[in-house]
């Protein structure tokens, strides 16, 4: 397996110069660095030549991660809002070909973060979103991108809480670039199982984050990682392993995930490196065990 972090552990926004978080990560130990897709589709062609070359110098891997807005919504009832998201994914899945960019997860069926003020209507929304990405997942496909449909918890999201709905939907969708994406955060909210969770994935299973129940990062909470290092193991699991913690409080990070307390207790960027280099030693450590 590759081990990765969410680069936004560091940052406030949902953009940042990625290039200084590459050099970062590689120091850290780390084999990938998952970005952010908010800002790609505003690059020119040199930026994301330079960012994948960077990528490059650095023996890294890039992976995004996307909470799509409301107007990028592929489930959404009104068939302009679907038909403005549908040309936004296909933008962008060839702009992460061009950065050699191989997968991108999240609610990359619905919108986040969702607003429950709104009436859902999730079986409506389910049909509307499997035609939708199925539309999309042509495109993903030709471009080589894995398109992974993040399970959320139901504050987050409302179309797939969980790994048997997210195998259900990839199965709906049934193309073979669209794959289930788990959290152990999300998990740890809605399974009754994190092992019997992975285990139905299975073999639909195409990313997986990591983080403590409490959103810092792997090793300083209480999930079960001798019960997922098991669970990985016996579906085959050999893929990537992204760890995404936050921590910090402000900007529309902060506010978008609901941190409203200081989770790093005042640490300095020195001391976040010092965490998420410890962070990925014991993943590996604990997910590698026989």
């Amino acid at each position: 397996m590759k081990y990765g972090i969410y680069y936004a552990y560091w940052e406030q926004e949902w953009a940042a110069d990625y290039r200084y978080y590459i050099e970062k990560v590689a120091k850290l130990g780390f084999d990938i660095l998952e970005i952010a897709a908010t800002p790609i589709s505003n690059y020119s062609d040199s930026e994301m030549a330079e960012l994948k070359a960077c990528a490059v110098a650095n023996g890294i891997i890039l992976t995004a991660g996307h909470g799509p807005s409301a107007s990028q919504n592929l489930a959404s009832a009104d068939p302009e809002v679907r038909a403005n998201a549908k040309a936004f994914f296909i933008d962008l899945l060839r702009r992460l070909e061009k950065m050699d960019i191989h997968s991108i997860g999240g609610a990359l069926y619905s919108y986040w973060p969702v607003d429950y003020s709104r009436p859902i209507d999730k079986e409506g929304d389910w049909k509307r979103s499997v035609e939708s990405v199925r539309e999309v997942a042509k495109v993903a496909g030709e471009c080589g991108v894995s398109y992974c449909l993040e399970a959320l918890n139901r504050f987050e999201g409302y179309l797939i809480n969980t790994a048997e709905e997210a195998v259900e939907f990839v199965k709906q969708v049934d193309h073979p670039s669209v794959k289930a994406m788990l959290d152990t955060f999300h998990m740890n909210i809605e399974e009754d199982s994190i092992g019997g969770a992975i285990r139905t994935a299975g073999p639909y299973l195409g990313h997986f984050h990591t983080g403590e129940c409490n959103r810092r990062v792997p090793g300083k909470g209480r999930v079960p990682w001798g019960e997922i290092r098991e669970a990985l193991h016996d579906v085959g699991y050999n893929g990537n392993v992204v760890m995404e913690p936050f921590v910090r409080m402000g900007g529309k990070v902060g506010s978008d995930i609901k941190v409203w307390r200081d989770m790093s207790r005042g640490a300095s960027e020195a001391e976040l490196d010092r965490d998420a280099r410890e962070a990925v030693n014991f993943l590996r450590y604990e997910l590698e065990q026989k």
